[in-house]
């Protein structure tokens, strides 16, 4: 963790991960907080979440596009642009004008999977490869970090100043980010622009075969999209476990938030130097061994079991994402990476929201422990999968490096 923190690129990619966090996450409940008083309307208040995360879908084609582009480029302009764009919603203030609030969160959405894939497709050229998991780790405790404090940040600004405030807020951490992104010091090569005799449709579909084609990113990446699964079941059932099993307040599920966000913030610290020794299949399976456990252990009416069980989902899973994230890095051709980074990045997180619309149908047939229990054994069945294949990644001999620039 020292040697990554003390690496001048990273510790500028970690400063703009956590700048971009506080404004994604404080305008991703304020979004909704402000739909809901404009138009007093539920349903349109929850609506917000979904077009921020709806683009996932289009992760590959997305993806590809970064590469055709160049990964760099886009990492900059994207966050310029979107900087931009947010001032559109200063013009918000009635209900009438709420349709340009989703447009902008969806084109947000669009600007999150640009982001990641033109991250993966930089991050190998800025810091060096023995780095690349410790840095990993420590983005997914930096996101996880925020994501703690920056919903009270952006409710507290939007009760005292209203939703302008939180768009300066969020605009100017767009700024800040494109900033801290362009001062990377890379090879000349780094992010550029892909070859242009191939296309955007052609690299989509390069994108996935090289995903496919490879056993162990293939078992790495299916075993996390079963487990994400698993996740987004474990998510819908948090209610019942609250209500049902602990006869507590609904409020309750905020505390087992917290401990989870706790528990990812520690598993993100720790997933380097466990990945350096154990290799990614190993703490793929690991985290999601713990994940499982942790799924079981939700259906026992004790809330110190409860609690303790948040804590190990918490840091089991990021394991998982880790191990698959790393992984794609160190494998793919980097004329390909931003391409394959977005295809792992929706087979990994759109299941999570499939496993939501699950749970709560499951729910609605039967009580949440035979849910847990089967949930928790798919999980299992799923880490076991990805450890049948325990190679380390092997670096790509095509990643050539120039001069810094």
């Amino acid at each position: 963790m020292k040697a990554a923190l003390a690496d001048r690129n990273a510790r500028r990619y970690l400063s703009a991960v956590v700048v971009s966090g506080f404004g994604t996450m404080a305008m991703s409940l304020v979004a909704g907080i402000w739909v809901k008083s404009l138009t007093g309307s539920d349903s349109l208040a929850g609506l917000t979440a979904f077009c921020f995360w709806a683009p996932t879908a289009a992760g590959p084609a997305l993806g590809a596009l970064a590469d055709v582009l160049g990964a760099r480029p886009v990492l900059i302009w994207t966050n310029v642009v979107m900087g931009a764009v947010l001032c559109l919603l200063f013009l918000v203030r009635s209900p009438a004008q709420v349709w340009l609030l989703f447009a902008v969160l969806v084109l947000y959405g669009v600007s999150f999977v640009l982001l990641d894939a033109a991250e993966a497709a930089v991050l190998p050229a800025a810091v060096p490869e023995a780095l690349l998991a410790e840095v990993n780790g420590l983005r997914m405790s930096a996101s996880e970090g925020t994501r703690l404090a920056a919903p009270l940040l952006g409710a507290g600004l939007f009760t005292v100043a209203g939703g302008d405030a939180v768009v300066a807020l969020d605009a100017a951490t767009f700024a800040a980010c494109a900033w801290l992104l362009a001062s990377l010091r890379l090879p000349r090569t780094a992010g550029s622009r892909a070859p242009a005799a191939r296309g955007w449709a052609a690299r989509t579909a390069d994108g996935a075969r090289f995903l496919f084609g490879d056993p162990f990113l293939r078992r790495l990446v299916l075993s996390g999209a079963v487990l994400m699964l698993v996740s987004g079941v474990n998510g819908a059932a948090v209610f019942a476990v609250v209500d049902h099993g602990l006869h507590r307040e609904p409020g309750f599920t905020g505390v087992l938030s917290a401990i989870q966000g706790g528990g990812t913030v520690l598993g993100g610290l720790i997933a380097g130097p466990v990945l350096r020794r154990a290799g990614e299949a190993r703490l793929s399976a690991a985290g999601g061994l713990l994940f499982a456990v942790s799924v079981a252990l939700r259906a026992t009416p004790s809330e110190p079991v409860v609690a303790a069980a948040s804590l190990l989902s918490g840091l089991g899973l990021p394991w998982v994402l880790v191990a698959a994230f790393t992984a794609v890095q160190r494998i793919t051709p980097r004329d390909l990476l931003a391409t394959v980074s977005a295809t792992a990045n929706s087979l990994l997180f759109v299941p999570t929201a499939v496993g939501m619309a699950l749970g709560a149908g499951l729910l609605a047939l039967t009580s949440h422990r035979p849910v847990l229990y089967a949930a928790a054994l798919a999980g299992a069945l799923a880490a076991a999968y990805g450890l049948r294949d325990r190679r380390r990644a092997v670096r790509t001999p095509d990643r050539g490096t120039g001069g810094a620039c």
